[in-house]
């Protein structure tokens, strides 16, 4: 046994070890970041969980770096495939978006981490040389970050469960959160390592993809993520219909109807006094625990720059709104984000960013799932994969915002799945 390890070891080459690593690596920081288990009683914890240090940039600027070197030669094609019209219009959208914004400095040091992301992103799918591997790594990822938040849970409980002692949302108080910053993020995280641990189990490794639903599944409840909870079963419904429905029209349906519904019966809320009537009629909070007076103040905002936007992430954590939270005018300056992606879109990019955005994260990955069931025959496990977490980004972003955020863990894991349906409908893999 110990020869056969020993031969294991010496036929695996540099290059090899190197895109393993970059893969692990990649997967780990998103999710775990360099500083897990924020102390959220301290003032600064907001900035320990945006990621936001020096060292946080570096790191993904590296890592991108790397990745798109160790792939290059190998993949020169499929990189190179994503050089479209639409992709092209977002990169030069969002670099004017730095030139027209109301806080430039701002807009082009947060656009710096968010094209390291997602070039690194862009590189992710194509490290793994066969589907084997490509499962091995995902299973040993998502197992490595299910121990430390388990361990976290058990060694550090004040630091991976929300406390009565936390300066931001007090009531949250026994969610499990692990190495994230919030319990939704660990939710929604969670949410998405059922569909890998399903993708692990159907393409031969049992124990370990039986292993991350059990764990991941616990997680999830014990954060009380109710909200990603629901929209995994929501995506398991959406995927049916997918496999019974093959017209495109069909699938494109059954994609922005949900979205389109979700919006209308939430932000529609704030818009509508008759939705409103509807929805205070039904048996939940009518609030959306607050999140319609931030709808309220983000639609008036959107008003004054509607189609280009306030810059890229120009608005939330910037001086103008905390000056203006200071003088007691609003409570924004301490908001994060809006709670819904497109809102946000539309708030910092303008309408003519969010036209971008369904262009090429909600009717491509669409086009390029119904192309590769026709012709690449890559229609499988990690490609019903992908399909599912891409929904489910897709879905949670009527209630939470990530779009373009940086190292955000929901954004990497929502490229990740743009990016694999991209190739899958493109190139054929090997075993």
């Amino acid at each position: 046994m110990a020869k056969h390890l020993h031969e294991r070891i010496a036929n695996l080459s540099v290059p090899r070890l190197l895109r393993q690593t970059v893969f692990l690596a990649t997967l780990l920081l998103a999710w775990i970041t360099l500083k897990p288990f924020a102390d959220l009683s301290r003032l600064d914890a907001a900035d320990l969980v945006t990621g936001q240090e020096t060292v946080t940039y570096a790191t993904y600027g590296l890592l991108a770096l790397a990745g798109f070197l160790l792939v290059v030669r190998d993949h020169g094609r499929a990189l190179a495939s994503l050089v479209l019209p639409t992709h092209v219009a977002l990169v030069g959208w969002l670099a004017l978006s730095v030139i027209l914004s109301q806080d430039p400095t701002t807009s082009m040091k947060r656009l710096a981490l968010t094209a390291a992301v997602m070039l690194l992103t862009a590189s992710l799918p194509l490290l793994a040389q066969t589907r084997a591997e490509f499962r091995t790594l995902l299973a040993v990822a998502t197992l490595g970050l299910l121990t430390v938040c388990y361990v976290g849970l058990v060694v550090a409980p004040d630091l991976a469960i929300h406390q009565p002692r936390d300066l931001m949302e007090p009531a949250l108080v026994g969610n499990w959160r692990g190495a994230f910053g919030h319990k939704n993020a660990a939710a929604a995280v969670m949410a998405m390592l059922l569909f890998v641990g399903l993708a692990v189990m159907r393409t031969g490794g049992r124990v370990s993809g039986l292993a991350i639903l059990g764990l991941a599944c616990v997680f999830l409840v014990g954060s009380e993520g109710k909200s990603a909870f629901a929209l995994s079963l929501l995506v398991f419904v959406l995927t049916g219909a997918f496999a019974a429905i093959r017209s495109f029209r069909g699938r494109l349906l059954i994609t922005v109807g949900p979205i389109v519904l979700m919006n209308l019966f939430t932000v529609g809320t704030v818009m509508s006094d008759a939705i409103a009537s509807i929805v205070g009629a039904l048996p939940i909070d009518a609030t959306f625990t607050g999140r319609t007076d931030i709808w309220r103040f983000v639609i008036e905002s959107i008003a004054a720059r509607p189609i280009a936007g306030h810059g890229f992430a120009a608005f939330w954590g910037t001086q103008t709104l905390r000056d203006l939270s200071d003088d007691g005018a609003t409570w924004a300056g301490y908001a994060s984000h809006s709670h819904n992606g497109y809102l946000d879109t539309t708030l910092t990019l303008g309408a003519i960013g969010l036209v971008l955005l369904v262009l090429v994260f909600v009717i491509g990955p669409l086009r390029n799932y119904h192309r590769l069931q026709t012709e690449t025959g890559n229609a499988g496990p990690f490609a019903t994969m992908f399909l599912q977490i891409w929904l489910f980004g897709l879905l949670l972003s009527t209630m939470e915002s990530f779009f373009f955020d940086r190292g955000d863990p929901i954004w990497l894991m929502f490229l990740f799945a743009v990016f694999g349906l991209h190739y899958l409908a493109r190139f054929r893999t090997r075993r």
